[in-house]
């Protein structure tokens, strides 16, 4: 199978149209935090400092940057999301269940989504041989499992950029979903030789590393953006949509960031118009409504 041909079998199958939320509504809000490290020796290549180092350099700077999120960061988030008793997603790499188990297992005591997002960053699918990308799967899917007491049932890539047999190996070792689809509104199930996998697609217009260090905006206008947006999509009641709000605990995880995820939590905490919720909700929620759809094709 040439790689044009995953591609086309990667594209959706069986479709949500016509889906709307619980209780009628048209909008599901997915809180998530990104709970990354990289390799021994591997750094960020987004860091706070401006000014790129020469090639070969190692950027000790991005590096200590990266360190805050498992130093400091993560803690902080829990402790927002607790504050007002709302779940969110964990999108965490795997080398931090195998450093710290502890702290990947109180994220699921928390009752906290646990995605498997990579064994670290620096390891991106798409640059990987088919069976590498299996191994780090593996192994990651493995570290979750022994830190929490259960297997993962959702996956996002480093980067949500796959490889081109990632969905392949998911199936065969049991996810359920993933969320490294960019390409439509609504969850679709994806059909393979090997079984079938639930994409729910990602939003990526409420991230704080995109928001915060390429563009300057202050953590207000991260309010704001996600208000704005909300306000005027809520409107459009025809349209039913997933709205992504994604923190990384080494950007948005420190003092000055948190408190505006923070805000953003609260006041969805106490809406009634949207369903504020995670993917494996989501999932669920697909799978219910379209079971049916969804049931096994004669052959």
């Amino acid at each position: 199978m040439t790689q044009n041909d995953r591609a086309r079998a990667a594209r959706p199958g069986t479709t949500a149209t016509g889906l709307r939320w619980p209780g009628g509504r048209n909008v599901a809000v997915v809180l998530n935090v990104a709970y990354e490290a990289w390799s021994d020796g591997g750094v960020s290549g987004v860091g706070p400092m401006g000014n790129p180092l020469p090639s070969g350099v190692f950027d000790s700077n991005a590096d200590s940057y990266g360190r805050y999120g498992a130093n400091a960061g993560v803690q902080r988030l829990m402790r927002t999301l607790d504050r007002y008793n709302v779940a969110a997603d964990f999108f965490i790499s795997g080398i931090l269940a195998e450093r710290d188990p502890g702290q990947v297992k109180a994220i699921a005591e928390a009752g906290h989504g646990v995605v498997g997002h990579g064994y670290a960053q620096d390891l991106i699918p798409a640059k990987l041989t088919s069976a590498d990308d299996e191994k780090y799967i593996r192994s990651t899917t493995r570290l979750l499992a022994q830190a929490t007491g259960r297997q993962p049932a959702g996956w996002v890539s480093p980067r949500a950029t796959p490889g081109p047999d990632t969905a392949r190996h998911l199936v065969s070792l049991g996810y359920r979903w993933q969320c490294d689809s960019l390409d439509s509104d609504l969850p679709y199930l994806q059909r393979f030789e090997n079984g079938s996998l639930i994409a729910i697609p990602l939003t990526i217009e409420f991230n704080d590393l995109s928001h915060s260090m390429r563009f300057g905006r202050t953590p207000r206008q991260f309010i704001d953006l996600f208000e704005d947006a909300l306000l005027h999509i809520l409107s459009d009641t025809d349209d039913t949509v997933i709205l992504d709000v994604l923190v990384h605990t080494h950007c948005y995880g420190r003092p000055a960031g948190a408190w505006a995820f923070g805000e953003i939590a609260r006041k969805c905490a106490t809406r009634d118009d949207i369903w504020l919720t995670t993917r494996g909700q989501i999932a669920d929620h697909f799978v219910g409504e379209w079971s049916a759809a969804l049931a096994p094709r004669s052959r």
